[in-house]
């Protein structure tokens, strides 16, 4: 259950936004994903349009329907805040992280990687013990 005062901050929020209740156009759907015989039955996953901007979240977050109206329009808060401070989402600014440490190494970095390699293993060549054939 969503206390009152998170429902009066969200509307505030809203206000500040200008989203307004006529924007949005709001539909309850079936879910997916585990769940079993509940979810294929019950309609509380949510979909919710603004309609100026286009935007579309689906949020499946919670088990009650409530919760999921109240996350959703969370979630369209912070996302046309994003678009107008013109930040980018954390969800997004992830994705992008996973990207670039994805990405294939340049010749010059790889180069400098094996000559630290080589350096760090004559290093630990000094360390050992000196045997009987040195």
């Amino acid at each position: 259950m969503i206390s009152a005062e998170k429902k009066a901050a969200l509307q505030e929020r809203m206000a500040k936004l200008e989203i307004h209740e006529d924007d949005l156009l709001e539909k309850f759907i079936r879910g997916t994903g585990s769940g079993g015989q509940k979810i294929n039955k019950t309609s509380s996953c949510v979909y919710l349009q603004h309609l100026p901007t286009k935007l579309e979240i689906k949020c499946q977050r919670d088990r009650s329907r409530e919760m999921n109206r109240y996350l959703a329009r969370v979630d369209i808060c912070q996302q046309l805040e994003n678009i107008q401070l013109g930040r980018r989402s954390e969800r997004q600014q992830a994705r992008e992280k996973i990207r670039r440490r994805k990405r294939r190494q340049g010749a010059r970095a790889r180069a400098r990687n094996v000559e630290k390699k080589r350096q760090h293993g004559r290093k630990k060549e000094n360390r050992r013990r000196p045997t009987r054939n040195d």
